[in-house]
Parts: structure tokens; C-alpha cells; sequence
């Protein structure tokens, strides 16, 4: 069994090895366990997405005054789309969550964090094309 966090009501749901994930439907609230785009993570459900999830988790920490991160944003939902249900990729908007940036020690933005079991693996500041973030995302994993 695989547990997986739902990006729409964050309670974790078991998904059996068997069953194809693009299909898992939570247990809650019945919605797509992967829906192709990222998820916005906060304060209250940040820990369970990093913690209880057993997907790799990609994080994307931007605030809305920042032009790059405008720029990226469309980058981003792209490879949400291609590498979901392998990675789980979530946003966090340091503007309205200023205690993950800190927490994190996000000096500028877009920064991206990758997250294995818990545990930073990897990190980049800066904007990015889809070839590069599919690349440095693949290299981190």
C-alpha cells in the first residue's frame, strides 16, 4: 500500500499496488487522488503533504509581486501534468505563509525545494524552461 495525501481535502489515503494511481480516488472527499496540477500547500496541511505523503514532493516557493515567478508559474503546471502520479508538486505562496518561507530560509524566490521522506534532497533558485525543470527535478529524485 501507498499512502498518498489528497491535493483537494489533504487527508491520506492507502492506494494499493495494484490499482493504476491515475484512476484513486480519495477516500474523503471522493476527489482525483492526481489531478495534473500542483497543490497549494499552507501552513496547516504543509506537514502532512511532507510527511505522510510516499511521493517525492516538489515545492515551489513564489510570491505573486514576483515577475519570475508569474513567468514560471505556467512551467510549473506543465510538469505537474507529466510527472504526476510519480512526484507530487505543491506551491507555497510566501506572501500569505511567511513562516514556511522562514522556516525553510527562502532568501529569494522562485526557490525550489525537493523533498524525500521528509528530508530536503535538493534546492534552485531562479526560473526555469520545462526541459530544464523536468531535467533538474529527474537529477534531484
Amino acid at each position: 500500500m501507498s499512502h498518498i495525501v489528497c491535493p483537494s481535502c489533504h487527508s491520506v489515503n492507502r492506494v494499493p499496488p495494484n490499482k493504476d494511481p491515475l484512476q484513486a480516488k480519495c477516500g474523503s472527499c471522493h476527489g482525483k487522488l492526481f489531478n495534473g496540477e500542483p497543490t497549494a500547500l499552507s501552513s496547516a496541511n504543509f506537514e502532512q503533504h511532507l510527511v505522510r505523503n510516499e511521493l517525492p514532493l516538489v515545492v515551489d516557493f513564489w510570491a505573486p509581486w514576483c515577475g519570475p515567478c508569474r513567468m514560471m508559474a505556467p512551467v510549473f503546471e506543465q510538469a505537474a501534468a507529466q510527472l504526476e502520479p510519480l512526484i507530487r508538486l505543491a506551491k507555497v505562496n510566501t506572501e500569505a505563509e511567511p513562516h514556511l518561507a522562514e522556516r525553510f530560509n527562502i532568501r529569494s524566490i522562485p526557490t525550489l525545494a525537493v523533498f524525500k521522506n521528509g528530508v530536503e534532497v535538493g534546492r534552485v533558485s531562479g526560473a526555469m524552461d520545462l526541459t530544464s525543470l523536468l531535467s533538474w527535478i529527474k537529477q534531484q529524485i
